[in-house]
């Protein structure tokens, strides 16, 4: 393996054939060579970006609010939990307004990482699985601990909830969450949350595909977050407790485990809010 301090440019190359590929993959599928073609690589990644976040976020939405308010009405959900078509179509024109922004991000970090700027590694035969499994479990504690303290911030510090957070939580009901209102941000709240994926490439050893599957993950994980169906899975930070964090705006800021609102006394786990109301 190539030093990681200071890669040499045709180890550096691996990971631009790598964006290329995934460049190809995308944009020839979707569009005409003469579209895409003639646009710089970095255009190129972030077309694909775009393209690829819009295709997971509706297809993903849409399947999964198929399922839950029509397949399987009143099964996950009572009648009066489910939201409107106007408010769903509401979060989806949020978030249409924001995705050109949101993939700046995973833009600008390839573009870093094919630049030799953060600890990427190409391949996990650089490492080893052992390194491999090791250093990602520290990066989504980085992660993890990151995107709790930009939550929190961004509803603590007034001027970011008023400008920025609040466009969010006007869903702040049952019936007004849904799938869709997972990207339903500010395109700065969106990206600042998000950031701590970029961070943690400079902290520690990543490997550079599942770096960028991890943030097209986030499309679908926010989704199922703001659903309101508790799967009482511990320790994941499921639907129930972010629907709590929709209603309270001060506990359960975490992202996917409960473990960073728990160590700073945050947590309100909604199994005790079932048994106060019964």
């Amino acid at each position: 393996m190539e030093s990681s301090s200071s890669p040499s440019s045709s180890y550096l190359n691996l990971f631009v054939e790598e964006t290329s590929f995934y460049n190809r993959i995308v944009l020839d599928s979707l569009l005409p060579n003469w579209v895409w073609v003639p646009l710089p690589h970095f255009f190129q990644s972030w077309l694909r970006n775009y393209l690829g976040g819009t295709l997971i976020y509706l297809v993903s939405g849409f399947l999964w609010c198929f399922y839950i308010y029509y397949l399987k009405r009143n099964v996950y959900l009572p009648k009066d939990a489910i939201p409107s078509n106007k408010a769903m179509l509401l979060q989806i024109y949020v978030a249409m307004k924001a995705m050109p922004w949101y993939c700046a991000l995973p833009s600008l970090s390839e573009y870093m990482v094919e630049n030799g700027w953060a600890r990427c590694f190409s391949r996990i035969s650089d490492v080893g699985w052992v390194a491999y499994l090791i250093y990602l479990s520290i990066y989504l504690i980085i992660v993890e601990f990151g995107i709790y303290w930009m939550h929190r911030e961004l509803h603590d510090i007034k001027p970011l909830y008023k400008w920025l957070h609040n466009i969010h939580h006007i869903y702040n009901k049952q019936n007004t969450l849904s799938p869709f209102a997972g990207l339903a941000f500010h395109p700065l709240d969106g990206i600042l949350q998000a950031v701590p994926h970029v961070i943690a490439l400079f902290l520690v050893p990543m490997h550079f595909t599942t770096h960028i599957a991890l943030l097209f993950i986030e499309a679908i994980w926010t989704a199922n977050i703001h659903d309101c169906i508790h799967a009482k899975i511990w320790p994941v930070m499921g639907a129930g407790y972010h629907t709590i964090h929709h209603t309270t705006y001060r506990h359960n800021y975490g992202h996917y485990t409960i473990w960073m609102d728990w160590m700073f006394g945050t947590l309100r786990d909604p199994i005790n809010e079932e048994s106060k109301v019964l």
